[in-house]
């Protein structure tokens, strides 16, 4: 009896392919009414599977505990500002509408209430750009803008642990490991390289793919390999000068 391939096992999201396994909490923030000002502490810093940047263990005077994304400077024992009469300084939580032009922020609500989804990778700010009646531009790391709702919430300062990405891995095992943490594929070998019970390009004598290479966007996974929805493959003939 046949094997199922190795694209279509990662396709299905299996146990050996998730990066939510042994997760220690979402990370958003505490569903407050803007009016009411409350005050946390941060009790630890904590490493989190697949995830880059320190962890804060923050609870607040009602004895809540909650998990959001450290910023550079954050320390045990720091006080945080969680409302709309926040101070302006690092760590702290209040709605954009509160926050000036050039401010560095982080963990900014895309929704009112999501607890924060945009700008949460190592290393990462954005930065308030304007207000206006329609609502906050704000200019994101990638050089994006985009204006949200006012009342959105978000932290401010950078993300920390900003260079663990620039340090080298010294070995493939180190690598494999974290490419496995966050779920992503590694190493990538080429389908035609592979076994033909392994991938839908694999077997042959010859390394080629022997089939057609481009699928449909919809196609199931197993079968989702090769050039993706390609309207266009190959090399484009030069015109030549007259």
């Amino acid at each position: 009896m046949g094997k199922r391939p190795l694209v279509r096992r990662r396709g299905r999201g299996g146990m050996q392919f998730r990066a939510s396994d042994r997760k220690i909490s979402k990370t958003n923030y505490p569903f407050y009414p803007l009016s009411v000002q409350h005050e946390g502490k941060i009790i630890d810093l904590l490493h989190e599977r697949g995830r880059d940047a320190p962890l804060a263990k923050i609870q607040f005077q009602n004895n809540t505990i909650s998990y959001i994304p450290a910023v550079v400077g954050s320390k045990i024992n720091s006080k945080i500002q969680f409302g709309l009469s926040s101070d302006i300084i690092s760590s702290n939580i209040t709605s954009i509408q509160n926050i000036p032009d050039g401010t560095n922020v982080c963990n900014i609500e895309k929704h009112f209430g999501d607890g924060g989804t945009i700008v949460k990778s190592a290393g990462t700010t954005a930065t308030i750009f304007s207000h206006s009646v329609s609502g906050v531009t704000i200019k994101l790391p990638s050089g994006k803008f985009i204006t949200l709702n006012q009342k959105n919430r978000a932290m401010i300062g950078t993300i920390a642990g900003g260079g663990a990405a620039e340090k080298p891995f010294m070995s493939a095992g180190m690598k494999w490991r974290r490419f496995r943490s966050k779920g992503r594929k590694y190493p990538i070998v080429r389908g035609v390289a592979q076994a033909a019970y392994v991938h839908p390009h694999g077997g042959g004598r010859h390394q080629h793919v022997g089939q057609s290479s481009t699928v449909s966007r919809n196609a199931p996974p197993g079968a989702k390999v090769g050039s993706i929805a390609a309207q266009k493959t190959g090399r484009a003939r030069l015109k030549k000068r007259k």
